[in-house]
């Protein structure tokens, strides 16, 4: 009996080495994890998130690595049946960009919904956060998240004593669209030093007509729509932007998708920004 039990012992000791030697290894444990927006498909790589992800939504083109993953549809669109399929354990849905039934739809099918808010440069911190918790990938999480905000920190302590800009954020030509104060690309022109002409519109986004863009005489017009900023408003003459070539193309991809690369899409507009300060003979503070 006795050389049974140092055989149990000897066995249980041997079985928790090669535990312990497996967990070196394994992938986090957790959670099996689905997006439903590119955005957040960022957020949950630059979270450390990226070996939990079982599928993601369409579009999902960053970092390259998301792109091999599967699709599940759009968020207006989703595979339902795929997404039983692949047994997620988490959605990550966007707070302001998901609709509130998809939510619903997927909480239904017994998976645990998780909303990251994007309303404020601050958010896509957060964000890294709450999804670093998620998936038990605190340290990465937090590092992502405090090199964000040190980057916005720092611009916005580099521009703030430039000379202000009125800017015309242009989202599309057909029809003219725009963002309202409330949206992140607003809070970007504003640490860049400049001032959104819509900012005093409640909506997030919203179409304005040519004559409302031309009596607020923009100084800067910022464009992430595909076509040529320039050639279209070449043909009125009396936008100031136009006279002094205040006429930008911003990158819709870092600026667009409220995820951690807003920090590069901010440190171009505010490059813009200075540009159109240079060719207006505009005096610039130190």
């Amino acid at each position: 009996m006795k050389v049974l039990n140092r055989i149990a012992v000897v066995l249980a000791l041997i079985a928790g080495c090669l535990a312990a030697s497996a967990d070196a290894t394994a992938p986090p444990p957790g959670q099996r994890i689905i997006s439903v927006a590119p955005n957040l498909t960022e957020l949950l790589f630059a979270a450390g998130a990226a070996r939990q992800i079982v599928a993601v939504s369409e579009y999902s083109d960053y970092p390259e690595a998301a792109r091999s993953l599967p699709r599940i549809g759009d968020a207006f669109r989703l595979d339902y049946e795929r997404i039983v399929a692949l047994a997620p354990t988490v959605a990550v849905v966007w707070e302001t960009g998901t609709p509130p039934e998809v939510a619903k739809r997927l909480e239904a099918l017994g998976i645990r919904v998780i909303s990251i808010p994007t309303r404020r440069l601050d958010d896509i911190a957060a964000g890294l956060e709450v999804l670093g918790e998620l998936a038990g990938s605190q340290e990465v999480a937090k590092a992502a998240a405090a090199g964000f905000r040190a980057e916005i920190a720092r611009l916005r302590a580099e521009y703030r004593e430039r000379p202000r800009l009125r800017v015309f954020v242009q989202i599309d030509d057909a029809p003219l669209f725009t963002v309202g104060g409330g949206h992140l690309i607003s809070e970007i022109v504003e640490l860049c030093g400049g001032g959104n002409i819509f900012a005093d519109a409640a909506a997030l986004a919203l179409p304005v007509d040519l004559e409302s863009v031309l009596a607020r005489a923009p100084q800067v017009i910022l464009s992430t729509d595909d076509g040529d900023p320039a050639e279209y408003w070449a043909r009125f003459a009396g936008v100031a932007s136009f006279a002094t070539g205040g006429i930008y193309r911003a990158p819709a991809d870092l600026l667009a998708r409220p995820s951690p690369r807003l920090s590069e899409g901010a440190a171009e507009v505010c490059a813009r920004l200075d540009e159109a300060r240079r060719r207006a003979g505009l005096t610039q503070q130190p």
